[in-house]
Order: structure tokens, then C-alpha cells, then sequence
């Protein structure tokens, strides 16, 4: 007999429907899996056959051959592990045909009959819709953030099988509680002194420019950069969805919802390699961390120190918002719209107070040349950050807390998007002037700075950008004032190079 039951697999952050096609016959007892299968698909047929004999059912002397439709693309993973048991338990008359019409399966077997969950739950659910997903009892939650209350869910084959034959009802799903176990962001009150990188902070958040701090350890950039995410809103219900799935591919844990709203914050380490950072790999194409941070922030710690190559590969991601990555065999586009923020020294021996830089001209020359000018220039804010006072670190309370510039930034962003409908890192230079008009003494000031050679054709687009958000932030009109362009332009310090040579 013959049997057909909906799956997926998963390729990059997205699924793509699979039939799996179980063919039961007699003659010499084989079992046989088709269809471009990886190492554990074709592991798949000694986990199905331990789990079936392990849940009372039987397994007839027959020759089984399963193929995983269409054949001309790749499967991978063992989450087919749960259709291959069920279609041959169909084939072979054990469960009824039409008791699996309209069902998909996704799901690893144990050698005892146990369900297991698998990564990409969630991308995989949606690639089989309109199918009712069947998955393990663990993975309800990601599977209920994609189809909601629609996800059917087992413990065991057996009782899996049970519910197919009528035998039994369908497992309950869990019906325990959403707890939040994730640690609220960090407040922004605990920042003592740093009134320029504040200001830096809640303008990047604001219009989503990103952030380059630039100052000595002990500074307190890594400090600042870990509260951005509590300034961000929550993700909007297409981004959260699109987040979700990414981490749901990655492997990485979902919260107790099943769905990530909150901005993702990724660090990665300076020693992390290029496939690491932008994603893919040999065959599965596996997202990287600026796909893990897209609709949050990605925070490059010690930016000297990662390899020049793979600063520069965030370059094209950084202005369209996806990676595209292409191999022999197959291509995928990752989602990667995510707010820059990085911190470095300004010299290889860290610098700090003033005459304690221990490093030559040509040292430190070597070392931010290792930051290529196109990088530097996709930073709308750069902030020196000197080590705060005395009086600043022992003065009684902090700064303004994160709940009351929340609430400035979400008005200024709501006043982009009903400009334009995006924010206003992302507004075109052709619509600047209809967008973000000049006050005649802002465009003075822009234009002496341009003659002067301190801004770039691209910088000076930047600077524009910032002071739209910037007077945004104080409620100002649509005209964008000299004070606005004079307070970006101080957000845009130039990095000294050697006593002749800047790079901007």
C-alpha cells in the first residue's frame, strides 16, 4: 500500500513543505529512504523502527521504501522521523488513510516511542499551512505562535496512534502559564555622567541610526550599550514573527509565549568567524548573529578587534537590511535589519586620561586602519566616551530612568512613521529636502562643513538624518533648525588618525 503525509523541512529560516511518500510491499525485508536525504534522514529508519516496535505496533517482514517529495531538493534534520512512522504505519493498515487527511507531521523519535521537538518548529509549521501541525508536547508553544490554538500535540507514537485510530483522545496541550523568565533590560538611570553618549543612545533608538562609542576601558561603553534594547518598543507583529522563526532555526531558545517581542540583543565575541556572523555553512544554511539580532540590536564589543574581512561583510547587510548568501548548491536571503552598535578603543593600548596613551603614531594608525572608511561611514553617530568624574560616580541618583525616555523615543519614532511610514535612518536622500527642510542658518552651517572637507556626499545625508531625528525628539516642526544639524554634528566626532590624517 501507499501512503502520503505532509511535512517540512528547513532550509536557511524557511520552511519548505515536504510529502513523504511510504511505499509498503512484500517481498525481502528493506527499508530504503529516497529523495536527497541527509545523514540523519537515512538515520531515520532505525529510529522509526525501534520507536514502532517499542510502542506495541508491528513491523512486518516488508520492504519499506520512503521518498521525500520533491526529490529534487535537499532534505535535512530528523523532524521527518515523525511523517516516515506515521506513513508507514498508514501503508501497512495500522492507522487509517483518512485519519491523517489534513494533518502535517514534524517530529524526532526516540527508541522508546518518545516525540521529541526539533529547531525551526516554527518556520516549518508555517510552511505546512493549511495542514494542522501534530508536533512533541515541548514544542506547542512554538508551534501555537504561528498557528495559534491549531497545533495538535503528542507525548508518544503510541498515543499518537491511539488518537488517529480513535482509540483515544487527542493529549491535551499545556496549559501552564506564560512566565516571562527573561531579565528586564538593564535602566539607563545607572549610567552616571556620560551626557553626549546618553544623548547618543536615545537618538539612536529613536530613528534607528547606529552607534559607534569610542573611548578608553572603564568607560562605561559596554554599559551603555546593553541598555538600547529597554529604548526600543516592542517588535511589531510581522518582525516578531520573522524573529521568531529566525530563532527558531537557529536553535535558540524562544521565551515561554513561543513568540520573540522583545528587541533581541546579540553580542558576539571579537573572535567570532565570518560564517558565524553573516550565517550559512557547507550544507544546511544556518543564520548568523545579524540574522539572531534582526528587529534588534547587534553590539560589536572591542570593533578593533574583529578581523577586517568580517567587518566588512556586515557592509551590504547594513544598507538593505538582508544577507544573501549563495553556495553550490542552493542560496538562500536571511533577514538582517538590525541597529548597529559597536565600542572600540582608540588605540591598542586603550588610551585613557590624557597623556597616558602609551602607543606611537604608527600603532595606532595600524589599528583603526583595521576599520575600514566605508564601515566607519555606515555609522550615522560616533561618540567619544571619556571615564566619568569623581563627582559624577559618588553623586547621589543617577540620570534620567529608561521608563521616562522610552517614552520620548517611541513618540519620535511614531512621528516618522506617520511622515513617511519608516524611520528616519531609512529615508531617501532624493526626499531629505521634502522630509527634513533646513532653517537657511542649518544650511550654512552644513555647508561649511562640506567646503571645509569634514563630511563625505554620504555623510552629510547622515547628518541630515540625525537632526530630523533629533528635533523629532524635541518636538519641534517640520524644519529641521541650526541647533538640531549643530547637536548631530557634535554626535559625529571624526577619529584621529595621526597628527596630518583623519578618517571621517
Amino acid at each position: 500500500m501507499l501512503a502520503a503525509v505532509r511535512s517540512a523541512t528547513l532550509f536557511g529560516v524557511e520552511g519548505r513543505p515536504v510529502t513523504v511518500e511510504v511505499h509498503v510491499a512484500t517481498g525481502l525485508p528493506a527499508f530504503q529512504i529516497v529523495g536527497l536525504p541527509d545523514e540523519a534522514c537515512r538515520e531515520s529508519r532505525d529510529r522509526v523502527r525501534a520507536a514502532v516496535l517499542s510502542s506495541g505496533l508491528s513491523w512486518p517482514s516488508c520492504r519499506v521504501t520512503v521518498n521525500l517529495a520533491p526529490s529534487s531538493q535537499r532534505k535535512g534534520g530528523s523532524g521527518l522521523d515523525l511523517p516516515i512512522a506515521v506513513g508507514f504505519l498508514a501503508a501497512n493498515g495500522q492507522v487509517p488513510l483518512e485519519a491523517i487527511e489534513g494533518l502535517g507531521f514534524i517530529g524526532e523519535l526516540g527508541l522508546d516511542g518518545a516525540l521529541r521537538t526539533v529547531s525551526g518548529i516554527a518556520p516549518m509549521v508555517a510552511a505546512m499551512r493549511p495542514a494542522r501541525p501534530v508536533v512533541a508536547t515541548s514544542g506547542f508553544r512554538e508551534a501555537q505562535g504561528v498557528v495559534g490554538d491549531d497545533a495538535r500535540v503528542a507525548g508518544t507514537l503510541r498515543d499518537l496512534v491511539d488518537a488517529l485510530n480513535a482509540d483515544a483522545p487527542w493529549p491535551r496541550p499545556p496549559d501552564d502559564e506564560f512566565v516571562d523568565t527573561d531579565e528586564p533590560p538593564p535602566d539607563l538611570a545607572d549610567v552616571r555622567g556620560q551626557g553626549m553618549a546618553r544623548k547618543a543612545l536615545e537618538v539612536a533608538a529613536a530613528g534607528g541610526h547606529h552607534l559607534l562609542l569610542v573611548g578608553p576601558p572603564g568607560s562605561g561603553k559596554t554599559m551603555l550599550a546593553q541598555r538600547i534594547p529597554g529604548l526600543l518598543p516592542s517588535l511589531a507583529p510581522d518582525v516578531s514573527l520573522q524573529a521568531t522563526m529566525i530563532h527558531s532555526a537557529a536553535g535558540v531558545r524562544l521565551p515561554a509565549g513561543g513568540l520573540v517581542r522583545r528587541a533581541p540583543f546579540r553580542a558576539p565575541h571579537h573572535s567570532s568567524s565570518m560564517v558565524s556572523l553573516v550565517g550559512g555553512g557547507s550544507t544546511a544554511l544556518r543564520p548568523g548573529e545579524i540574522s539572531l539580532a534582526h528587529g534588534g540590536v547587534l553590539f560589536l564589543d572591542e570593533l578593533g578587534e574583529f578581523a577586517p574581512v568580517v567587518l566588512d561583510a556586515m557592509r551590504q547587510p547594513l544598507e538593505e537590511g538582508v544577507i544573501r548568501l549563495a553556495r553550490a548548491r542552493a542560496s538562500a536571503t536571511l533577514p538582517a535589519r538590525f541597529l548597529l552598535v559597536a565600542a572600540t578603543n582608540p588605540c591598542p593600548c586603550g588610551g585613557g586620561p590624557p597623556g597616558a596613551c602609551e602607543c606611537d603614531e604608527a600603532a595606532r594608525l595600524r589599528y583603526l586602519r583595521r576599520l575600514s572608511g566605508p564601515l566607519l561611514d555606515r555609522f550615522d553617530l560616533r561618540v567619544g566616551v571619556m571615564r566619568p568624574g569623581v563627582d559624577d560616580l559618588l553623586a547621589s541618583g543617577g540620570g534620567e530612568p529608561t521608563a521616562v525616555v522610552v517614552e520620548r523615543v517611541a513618540r519620535a519614532r511614531a512621528c516618522a512613521m506617520a511622515r513617511i511610514g519608516m524611520l528616519n535612518a531609512d529615508i531617501p536622500p532624493s526626499l531629505l529636502d521634502s522630509l527634513a527642510p533646513l532653517h537657511p542658518t542649518a544650511r550654512l552651517r552644513l555647508r561649511e562643513q562640506l567646503e571645509a572637507e569634514q563630511l563625505t556626499g554620504r555623510g552629510y545625508h547622515r547628518v541630515r538624518r540625525v537632526a530630523r531625528t533629533i528635533a523629532d525628539l524635541d518636538g519641534a516642526g517640520e524644519e529641521v533648525l541650526e541647533e538640531h544639524v549643530v547637536t548631530a554634528l557634535q554626535l559625529r566626532v571624526r577619529l584621529r588618525v595621526s597628527s596630518r590624517e583623519r578618517v571621517a
